[in-house]
This record gives structure tokens, C-alpha cells and sequence, in this order.
């Protein structure tokens, strides 16, 4: 596997190479994993396990012990179903689940409202509003900005912390596929858990089979025919246990089709208590998340890095972070937000200010009078006036302070 960080130095770099998210890119970004692919292997290994299990100590005394050539088809079955299902496990984790291209430089502000008094010598500061407003099939949608990414996310999109992008339609990140599901690998990811619903039955029902065949051929009572299949039993007990996670999963996300909801809408708006902008009726939303064409991905990952895109965007004078004056952090990133705390703030820089004054006076009292106004003229420079108020300087931008970093 190649990481989101390498080859990061030299020209002509390639997008995966210099990518800024979590992910972790295989066959020179042909495929996108989450930072938890490692988690396929033990996902893979919960699947294959009990059917080579199943294969060798059920399907093949079912071929070998009993007629009608059962146990053939049954072995085949089996390893065609498996198979089918580890494709769409890949299918779910290896493609991009509709991650939104981050801007290199943040949105044209907005000036601030209000009748803020700016001196002759200083810009207007500007302030990018924390929401916006969009209308989607006539309910007022709120859309948020994205420090991390410096874009207003698309209604529906969200910013995962474990991959460290933003994802459109996002359902959640799933620790088991190592991958976030969205807008382009919902489709895989539902039917991988459904068809691991139905494998866990699949092999449920002839484990059954194979023991009710051991007692009708021995004419034992059940729990001896059972004693004989140790292997039967554990696959029994595990399929049994599985398909109440995998099952009750598939159940739920067939709710969630059949309402138009992502697992983030529903546990964090709850529809149910308002208005859904995005319910089209259960055939249509059915149909919405089957059979429409998947979108194709908004990023190149092979492509050549654009050179603009490898600088450091240039500060706008005078920008004001929607965080400004505010807890800085965005929530759904999971850091802890920093207070800004103004009068804390205040009370440093007026204690630096006093420190430069007290430089500024020699032995002899040269410079104690060279400039009356240069201990205000510093207090200015840290960012207060002459009565301690809060003045900004223009030249700083929320670039320190992205993201809550």
C-alpha cells in the first residue's frame, strides 16, 4: 500500500501522492481505502473461515455419504455465493465513496454587517457566514462550512474525522469495510450486508440439513446425530449469532432507503419529528438508490498535481473565520474546541506592551522620551488602542487556526 503522504516532494506529483486526507491508496491510486483497511483482512477472515469450514466438514459428507449428489452443488453454492460477497466487500472499500475535492484557497468573504467603525489606514473585516441557506424541494435546508476543507458542504455531505474528508450523501464510516459510505458505494455497501445475511442462512439451513440426514440415516434421536458434526454445531451457533448483526443491519437499512434517510440523518435530525426535504415516496427513493447511474468521482486520483494547488494560498487582508469570537473547532471532527478568550488575550498583550516600554529606557534616559506614543503605537501593533479595546489586524487570517489546529 502506498500512503496519502507519499512522494509528497518533487514536481509532477501525482494527487494521491500529495492527497491531504486519511486515505490509503493501492496500485498507484487505482483504489482508496480508509486509514482502517487493515480491518478487511479481519472481515475477510469472518466470512471465509466457517465457508471452508462449511465446504469441507458439511458440503463434502453431504457428496460423499448421502445419493441424489447433493453435496456438489451445495459446495459450489457456497463458494460462488463467498465469492460474490468478498467482490462486493471490495467493491464497498476500495472506491471512492463520493469524497468531495477540498479549495485551495476559502470562499470570496462577505462584509460584515453592522456599523463597525474602521480606521482610515485599515480594510473592512470580512466574515464567512458558519451557514447558508439552500432550499431543496421546497424545505429550507442549512449548509456548513467546512474550515478543514474551505468549502460550503452540499446538503447531505458531511466531514468524516477518520478519513479526514468531506463525503457526499455520508452514512457513516464503517470500522468493518474500512471505508466511509456515501454517495457512490451506499448501493455496494447494502448489498454486501444483505448478502451476508443470506450466506449466514445459506449455510444455517444445511448445517441443519446434514444433521437431520446424520439421524434419519442412523435412526439416532437428534442431539446424538448432532454429537457426531462438532463442526456443524459451531457453524450453527456462529451463523445464528452473525445473522442478527448482518440481518438487523439489512433491516434497517431498508428503512432507511424506504424513507430517503442516511444513518447520519437519522440518528442526528430525526426526520420523523419534522418535514424530510429528501422523501420521494418508497418506490422512488428505492429506485433512487438502485437504479440510477453512480455519479462519477469528482477526483483524479492519478492525475498530475495542478501547480497552483502546490503553494500556500495567499491570505485575503482582513478575513474573519466563521469561528472568530467563538469555541474554534468543528464538531464533527471530534477535536476539542479552544476557547477564545478575549480578556485573557487582552491582558498578555498589555503586559508585552509594558515589557517593550521598559526596553526602550537606557540608563541615561536617552530614549525615555524619543517617542511618547511608542509604548501605545506597540499596544496597537499587538492589537489594542489606547483604551484596551480589540483591534484586528488586517494582515491575520483564520489560516492559524483551521479547523481548530
Amino acid at each position: 500500500m502506498n500512503g496519502a503522504s507519499a512522494g509528497a516532494g518533487g514536481d509532477g506529483a501525482l494527487v494521491y501522492q500529495r492527497w491531504k486526507g486519511n486515505n490509503v491508496f493501492v496500485l498507484q491510486g487505482r483504489f482508496v481505502f480508509g486509514p482502517d483497511a487493515r480491518s478487511l483482512y479481519v472481515t475477510m477472515f469472518l466470512i471465509v473461515a466457517p465457508v471452508s469450514i462449511f465446504c469441507v466438514f458439511v458440503a463434502r459428507e453431504l457428496m460423499n455419504n448421502f445419493s441424489y449428489g447433493l453435496g456438489l452443488p451445495v459446495m459450489v453454492a457456497a463458494v460462488v455465493f463467498a465469492a460474490y460477497d468478498l467482490s462486493l466487500l471490495l467493491l464497498t472499500s476500495g472506491r471512492d465513496p463520493g469524497i468531495i475535492p477540498r479549495n485551495a484557497r476559502p470562499p470570496e468573504p462577505e462584509s460584515l454587517d453592522g456599523n463597525a467603525e474602521v480606521g482610515a489606514n485599515q480594510t473592512p473585516p470580512l466574515r464567512l457566514p458558519r451557514v447558508k441557506d439552500v432550499v431543496v424541494n421546497g424545505i429550507t435546508v442549512k449548509t456548513k462550512y467546512c474550515d478543514t476543507c474551505m468549502l460550503y458542504r452540499p446538503p447531505r455531505c458531511s466531514h468524516c474525522s477518520i478519513c479526514n474528508n468531506c463525503v457526499e450523501r455520508f452514512d457513516h464510516h464503517c470500522p468493518w469495510v474500512g471505508q466511509c459510505i456515501g454517495l457512490r458505494n451506499y448501493r455496494f455497501f447494502y448489498m454486501f450486508v444483505f448478502s451476508t445475511t443470506l450466506l449466514c442462512l445459506y449455510v444455517f439451513g444445511f448445517c441443519w440439513v446434514y444433521i437431520v440426514k446424520i439421524r434419519n440415516a442412523e435412526q439416532i434421536t437428534i442431539w446424538k446425530a448432532m454429537a457426531k458434526t462438532p463442526a456443524s454445531i459451531a457453524l450453527v451457533v456462529y451463523t445464528f449469532i452473525a445473522v442478527w448483526f448482518v440481518g438487523g443491519l439489512s433491516v434497517f437499512h431498508l428503512y432507511l432507503m424506504s424513507t430517503n434517510q442516511t444513518t447520519y440523518e437519522n440518528f442526528r435530525y430525526r426526520y420523523d419529528q419534522r418535514a424530510n426535504p429528501y422523501n420521494r415516496g418508497v418506490m422512488e427513493n428505492i429506485k433512487e438508490i438502485f437504479f440510477t447511474a453512480i455519479p462519477p468521482s469528482r477526483n483524479n486520483f492519478r492525475a498530475t498535481v495542478p501547480q497552483d494547488q502546490g503553494l500556500r494560498p495567499r491570505p485575503i487582508n482582513g478575513f474573519m473565520s466563521p469561528n472568530m469570537g467563538r469555541a474554534v473547532g468543528d464538531i464533527e471532527m471530534g477535536r476539542k474546541p479552544v476557547a477564545w478568550d478575549e480578556p485573557r488575550m487582552a491582558a498578555e498583550i498589555g503586559d508585552l506592551g509594558a515589557g517593550l516600554s521598559n526596553l526602550l529606557e537606557d540608563k541615561d534616559g536617552r530614549f525615555r522620551n524619543a517617542s511618547p506614543d511608542l509604548s501605545r503605537d506597540a499596544l496597537a501593533i499587538g492589537g489594542l488602542d489606547d483604551e484596551g479595546s480589540s483591534v484586528m489586524d488586517p494582515g491575520r487570517t483564520s489560516w492559524g487556526v483551521e479547523a481548530g489546529r
